[in-house]
């Protein structure tokens, strides 16, 4: 596999609606599925959880 295809870069989009997003990369050969995690959203001033939106 080649690097692009094996580490893409994903948006994450905040839960919340606040319509905030983080920019990453992943793993795909250990995350093949839509990535989940709990990073701040500065709008809602607390944690909750991003999801990788494609």
């Amino acid at each position: 596999m080649t690097r692009s295809t094996a580490r893409p870069v994903v948006r994450l989009k905040s839960t919340a609606g606040t319509g905030v997003t983080y920019v990453t990369r992943k793993n795909r050969l250990n995350d093949p599925d839509r990535l989940v995690l709990r990073k701040y959203d500065a709008v809602v001033g607390a944690h909750v959880l991003f999801r990788e939106e494609r």
